[in-house]
């Protein structure tokens, strides 16, 4: 996070030295603030996040490490520098157990103040960011791959990350949406600032409100994710499934730059960059009334669409290749080799669970495969076409070894197209490249075949599609 976005809270009951310290630290391009008692630190801190405190020990009433050690019991949200003029080793100690980060004597040398300030802040970062990491499970660099789907992708999100506006990633589940949400984030100017995500549908709806805007019980606090996420980027993935409710007051709180906890009274400024995912077509549920307008049209000013698995299958060796390192890392998995005939297998599935499904296979291989070679023969049991095949099998009988070889070839690439299309719901531009055709020669052979296109299937009695 830029220093210019960066705010110190300084508690302190001497005046000229709380004066002193904030032009300094504003000269440095810090945002800062002063509270003359413990009380008045608590008020502020309710309304407002910070990124560090520096809290004097010795005040009147309520003493610094009684009140650092409210905090620590609470769990500390950001780094404490403690400050005092009259302190022991042993209070420096007991200082430092309940959390604070460092310990600056007075009368401050204000070279090792600032120091010492930069260094909070920078291990806050990188605490930060361990927690991110450990969060994510597998790739945290970018949407990988060089095919043109991806790489036409990759140019979007550098373009969109130049500039602060909202923005929609469309999708399908698995697509890789995160990555790409983070990686927007780590190109824009907030790259610094926290990156927080909010996944809607896994939490139930009368809870969302909670998770975004923070609670205010009976004297307790809980921060939501709009307020963790201040002065970075906030991820909402499938923001279609918040209720109607939640949606207004999103943009009411993300339009008026300020949030009011639920439970609460008190505005809380808050400063977030919105990304939304959605596997859903948002301009449908617009129109039945599952989605607002406003809301739908503030995002979808930079509307990028996430290509799916099947459209970059040239991108599968990559992906394999860092899986394999990320679980070798991890999990300290062997490595091992995938056969040039399984690459064919995994170019020709059509991915309905997209990157997420190949990882889960990457994974389910590298703890099950045995030898330094995956066979094509493991990679479709591990898919399950080697039971569809034998299902596809048992459709033959003895009849149909009979006739010419143009029948015969005739009635394999009926079932072979119609398998395909069963397994991509029958569209047919992702159909044709899966099994490699070009679309008008897909058509052709469909009506040679006299195979009827989904919409001109009809239902037959027992319920069943038939031609």
């Amino acid at each position: 996070m830029e220093a210019a976005r960066l705010k110190i809270l300084i508690v302190d009951d001497e005046p000229d030295i709380c004066q002193t310290l904030a032009d300094i630290l504003e000269d440095e391009g810090y945002q800062v603030q002063t509270a003359g008692s413990a009380a008045a630190a608590e008020e502020f801190l309710r309304d407002q996040m910070v990124d560090l405190v520096l809290l004097d020990i010795w005040m009147p009433g309520e003493d610094g490490i009684t009140l650092l050690r409210r905090w620590a019991d609470a769990g500390l949200e950001q780094p404490v520098v403690m400050m005092s003029g009259h302190a022991t080793i042993e209070t420096a100690v007991q200082a430092t157990k309940l959390g604070a980060y460092d310990f600056v004597e007075k009368p401050l040398s204000l070279d090792k103040t600032l120091l010492t300030v930069a260094h909070a802040l920078e291990a806050s970062r990188l605490q930060r960011e361990n927690r991110d990491l450990r969060a994510q499970t597998g790739w945290v660099e970018r949407p990988s791959g060089d095919s043109p789907a991806i790489r036409q992708f990759r140019e979007q999100l550098t373009r969109v990350a130049a500039v602060d506006s909202w923005a929609l990633l469309l999708g399908e589940a698995g697509s890789g949406k995160e990555v790409a949400a983070r990686y927007l984030h780590r190109q824009s100017r907030r790259a610094q600032g926290p990156f927080v995500d909010l996944r809607a549908a896994a939490i139930a709806r009368p809870n969302v409100a909670t998770e975004l805007f923070g609670n205010e019980t009976q004297g307790k606090l809980i921060r939501g994710r709009l307020e963790v996420a201040h002065g970075g980027t906030l991820f909402i993935d499938e923001i279609a499934d918040m209720d109607l409710e939640t949606q207004a007051r999103l943009f009411s709180a993300l339009q008026e730059k300020r949030i009011i906890r639920v439970g609460g009274s008190t505005p809380v400024p808050v400063d977030v960059r919105v990304i939304a995912g959605s596997a859903h077509d948002l301009s449908q549920a617009v129109q039945n009334g599952q989605f607002r307008s406003d809301l739908y049209y503030r995002l979808s000013a930079l509307p990028l669409r996430v290509p799916p698995l099947a459209a970059r299958t040239a991108d599968i060796p990559i992906l394999i290749e860092e899986f394999v390192r990320f679980y070798g890392a991890r999990d300290g998995l062997p490595g091992r080799r995938f056969a040039p005939d399984s690459m064919d297998v995994l170019n020709h599935y059509p991915w309905p669970g997209n990157i997420r499904e190949l990882q889960n296979l990457v994974e389910r291989l590298l703890i099950l495969a045995e030898g330094p070679e995956i066979s094509a023969a493991e990679i479709e049991g591990a898919l399950g076409l080697d039971n569809r095949m034998a299902l596809a099998n048992s459709n033959f009988d003895q009849d149909d070894f009979g006739g010419t070889l143009k029948r015969a070839r005739e009635r394999f690439e009926r079932a072979f197209l119609e398998y395909h299309l069963a397994r991509n719901d029958w569209n047919i531009a992702r159909t044709a490249e899966i099994v490699g055709l070009e679309r008008t020669h897909l058509y052709r052979k469909l009506k040679n075949l006299s195979i009827a296109l989904k919409g001109e299937r009809r239902v037959g009695e027992d319920g069943e599609e038939e031609d």
